[in-house]
C-alpha cells in the first residue's frame, strides 16, 4: 500500500519533511498536536444537549463574571470551574458547571486551566 506523501513540519522556518504535523525534533515542543476532537473529549450530542437546558434556565442566563462587574451579559457557554481533565464524574457534575460569555470563558482557560507550556 502506498505511503502518504511527506510534507513539511508545521513549525515555523523548519525545513524538515515529515508524515505528521511536526517532524521528530519538534513534537517535543508542541504537546497538543495529538489532541482529540470535541466529541471524543465527551463535547458531542449529549453534552450539546445538557448545555442547552443549563443556559435556559433563568438563574443561568447571564454571565456570572460580568455580573460581578455589573453588566448583564448572555451567557453562551458552560464552563467547568474546576477542569475536568477527562474525569467523567467532574465533567457532568452541575455544581462545577457556571454560565460565562465567551470573552471571560477564554480569559478563564487562558490564565487558569492550561497546562503548562513550555515556549521555545
Amino acid at each position: 500500500m502506498p505511503r502518504k506523501a511527506l510534507h513539511p513540519c508545521s513549525h515555523p522556518g523548519c525545513p524538515n519533511l515529515c508524515e505528521g504535523r511536526y517532524c521528530d525534533e519538534h513534537k517535543k515542543i508542541h504537546p497538543n498536536n495529538d489532541r482529540k476532537n470535541a466529541a471524543e473529549r465527551g463535547y458531542g450530542s449529549k453534552w450539546q444537549k445538557a448545555r442547552k437546558i443549563f443556559l435556559s434556565r433563568p438563574e443561568n442566563f447571564f454571565c456570572v463574571r460580568c455580573k460581578e462587574d455589573g453588566v448583564l451579559t448572555r451567557a453562551t457557554v458552560v464552563d467547568h470551574i474546576k477542569p475536568h481533565r477527562g474525569d467523567q464524574e467532574l465533567f457532568w457534575d452541575e455544581s462545577n458547571w457556571q454560565p460565562l460569555c465567551k470573552k471571560h470563558h477564554d480569559q478563564k482557560t487562558w490564565n487558569n486551566d492550561k497546562y503548562p507550556v513550555c515556549l521555545l
